[in-house]
């Protein structure tokens, strides 16, 4: 597995919107702290409204909770988390050693995971081993992940320590 068969740059599907309902242009939402729940939650269910097909998202967070201008999206990561990847280690362990080199690389203080996978809102098994999974290898290679969500086929959810724990 390399990062360059892992890692592509997205495009967001969706253009959050600001209080008034407007389109939140993007320096606006480099600019807008995303300090509660509620506010990261409302800015996954902008960019990502539903899923289209399994694909795993990261955003940065700077240490002021506001969004960096970057959002990548990971299709065609392994089935298993805990599956061998060369002498690095499980796909795990080498997705968190990349995601702290881009974490260095663009100066983020946090990352945002989130799961899009077709389906119901409920985890699946798959879902909360890879939650739980790379969280452990980001905390080993002092990645703070913020937060989790699922996008499924009617929005998305929050996807809490205690469903994946």
């Amino acid at each position: 597995m390399t990062t360059h068969s892992l890692v592509e740059v997205a495009v967001s599907r969706a253009v959050p919107r600001n209080d008034d309902g407007m389109t939140l242009e993007a320096d606006e939402a480099t600019r807008l702290p995303l300090v509660s729940d509620h506010a990261l939650h409302e800015r996954v269910s902008e960019l990502l409204q539903g899923a289209i097909r399994r694909q795993w998202w990261t955003l940065y967070l700077d240490e002021h909770d506001v969004q960096l201008p970057l959002i990548m999206p990971v299709a065609g990561y392994p089935e298993r988390p805990d599956e061998p990847s060369g002498e690095e280690g499980t796909a795990a362990q080498v997705l968190a050693s990349r995601l702290s080199e881009i974490v260095e690389y663009v100066g983020a203080a946090k990352v945002v995971f989130v799961w899009e996978r077709p389906g119901d809102a409920v985890s699946t098994t798959a879902d909360r081993a890879w939650a739980r999974a790379l969280g452990e290898a980001c905390r080993a290679e002092s990645v703070a992940v913020r937060a989790q969500f699922i996008v499924h086929d009617d929005g998305a959810r929050w996807f809490a320590l205690d469903d994946y724990a």
